[in-house]
């Protein structure tokens, strides 16, 4: 018996791409499904990029419904991600390992199934200003952990040189937080972070992604106090090969400046702040859903927030910081007034001697 896939959550643009994409990918002999509409498919795509796709998604999903969201973000809540724009070999690889009973966790956690996880690479990052005395005047600090070390080639090494003496940028302290870090493009190679019993974190900023736990609280404690460059020791393509196996599908460095942001204990700016674009929120922080919805609505203060989400203000101010970092939210400063007119005494003679 076919599957039925349906369609919701979309302006009619977006919906007519789709289709059309289902019915390339599906004209094969022996196809297992049948496009119907949203309240008797099985299995449902909702655009997660627009203002109500989310709402849609909830909806479907308190229904006990499977869902496809499309997005452009790497990461997706729902059953099933769909890469942004559509590609039909995508979307029939994603329609066949529906039809087989691929899990849908399998899908929620690994947003690989519809677009491959960027690949380690050895291609040099793109020029970014390092102060070359940087390492140089570093203090000695124990390692958090042993491993071995590889210094990069002599060559990648001279090229960093060049590029830091022709684009010179004020140097930073060398003991700052991991936000500053990830902000400052200032780790170049794949590295690992890990204290004590705390979960390892592989970083590769090359491919702007990270290998870790699929949940981000673990992940807090990296953001308390100040981490030296030594903390991030360089892994040879060996032992990063054997420890990525273990830790499952690359992630997007955005989602840790996303939690650096959440972290900072920042209460906010006076002013509206604006949400250019559905953040990925986040299992962990059930709240934040209610906070994107109003945002999405308008620009809106904190105060506002507040009170139209029956939220703490803490946790709306983490929020707004965390999409702040991502660059997903922008902060829209008040107007500042213009001096009133000084008054101008009368003219005439009646008025000087009225102003005596």
């Amino acid at each position: 018996m076919p599957l039925t896939l349906g369609t919701t959550g979309m302006d009619s643009k977006t919906e007519a791409d789709v289709r059309a994409a289902f019915n390339a990918a599906n004209d094969a002999p022996g196809s297992h499904w049948t496009l119907v509409g949203d309240d008797s498919a099985e299995v449902v795509v909702v655009d997660m990029d627009s203002l109500y796709g989310p709402m849609s998604w909830l909806r479907l999903h308190a229904a006990g419904r499977k869902v496809i969201g499309l997005t452009s973000m790497e990461r997706s809540q729902t059953d099933f991600r769909l890469a942004r724009p559509v590609d039909v070999t995508e979307f029939r690889v994603l329609l066949g390992q529906i039809a087989d009973g691929m899990p849908p966790t399998l899908a929620a956690v690994a947003p690989a199934m519809s677009t491959p996880a960027p690949a380690p690479t050895d291609r040099l990052p793109e020029p970014q200003a390092v102060p070359v005395d940087e390492v140089e005047s570093l203090p000695t600090r124990a390692p958090a952990m042993a491993t071995t070390a590889v210094a990069p080639p002599e060559s990648e090494a001279r090229l960093e040189t060049i590029e830091a003496e022709s684009n010179p940028t004020p140097v930073l302290p060398p003991d700052r937080p991991l936000a500053s870090w990830l902000a400052s493009n200032s780790l170049r190679h794949r590295v690992r972070l890990q204290s004590g019993d705390g979960p390892a974190l592989l970083l590769d900023p090359r491919s702007k992604t990270y290998y870790g736990p699929a949940t981000l609280k673990p992940l807090a404690r990296y953001f308390d106090g100040t981490l030296l460059l030594e903390d991030f020791p360089v892994l040879d393509a060996a032992a990063w090969d054997s420890e990525v196996a273990a830790l499952g599908a690359a992630q997007p460095l955005a989602r840790l400046q996303w939690l650096g942001g959440l972290l900072a204990g920042q209460d906010g700016l006076d002013g509206q702040y604006r949400l250019n674009k559905w953040p990925q929120t986040e299992r962990e922080y059930p709240k934040h859903f209610r906070i994107a919805t109003a945002m999405m609505k308008g620009p809106s203060t904190i105060d506002e927030l507040v009170v139209v989400c029956g939220v703490d203000r803490i946790e709306v101010a983490d929020f707004v910081n965390a999409n702040l970092a991502t660059g997903y939210a922008e902060l829209l400063l008040p107007p500042v007034p213009e001096p009133e007119p000084s008054a101008k005494p009368s003219g005439g003679l009646f008025g000087r001697m009225r102003g005596r």
